[in-house]
């Protein structure tokens, strides 16, 4: 018969563990092995999303996440998913964007425009000051905005960009998914008119966003 002493003692030794992770590497990976990419909108619940515990309760412990606007491939959010996967464990990411997203409400000229009314100089711009090499080439701020054409096609693509990084490992595995704000159900990401039908908000042109978002991807 196991005590309740006994208990408690593994539980204090669960927990220590649990909070001395980073000392311990790849060994002291994450209870999922995961990386989570998401979209920071307030609308995405990624515990709910994903059947898994990372926003609640408070530290759930099942991933890394990182959260930016669109869910997308920024440099930052390479320089974690290389620090996750080849230093603290990770053997899978998962990438979640959504239907409705705000980074399909405008056309990312138009932002820029707004900011250079502001009397914002995008074309001389220290984009971190901690790290003045990092900067855009001119013509290249409304890209980094990163506004979106297609949902789905952006995340399809977001996914592959991943895969093909040379700063991820080959052996991680990398899955990308829609969640649906309206119905609360997640679903892959598709280009079958049917399955897009289903929820409006996909495309930018259902904004009323007719020109074409700056060309972010090669």
């Amino acid at each position: 018969m196991t005590s309740l002493k006994d208990k408690l003692n593994a539980r204090v030794e669960s927990y220590d563990h649990w909070a001395r992770r980073r000392h311990y590497g790849p060994e002291g990976h994450n209870d999922s092995s995961l990386w989570v990419l998401a979209c920071m909108d307030e609308r995405l619940p990624v515990d709910e999303a994903l059947g898994i515990r990372v926003d609640s309760p408070a530290g759930g412990g099942d991933a890394h996440c990182f959260r930016n606007a669109g869910g997308i491939v920024t440099d930052d959010a390479i320089r974690s998913a290389m620090l996750t996967c080849n230093f603290f464990g990770t053997k899978e990411i998962v990438i979640v964007q959504h239907t409705q997203c705000g980074m399909l409400s405008a056309n990312a000229n138009d932002l820029e425009r707004m900011l250079k009314d502001k009397g914002v100089d995008i074309d001389n711009l220290t984009l971190d000051p901690t790290l003045p090499e990092l900067k855009l080439d001119k013509g290249g701020f409304a890209k980094w905005i990163g506004m979106m054409d297609d949902v789905d096609v952006t995340c399809m693509r977001t996914v592959e960009a991943f895969r093909t990084h040379p700063l991820i490992p080959k052996d991680v595995v990398i899955s990308g998914w829609v969640w649906e704000v309206e119905t609360r159900r997640l679903r892959a990401p598709t280009l079958d008119a049917k399955v897009r039908g289903r929820v409006p908000d996909v495309r930018c042109t259902d904004y009323g966003v007719n020109q074409k978002q700056p060309a972010r991807w090669s």
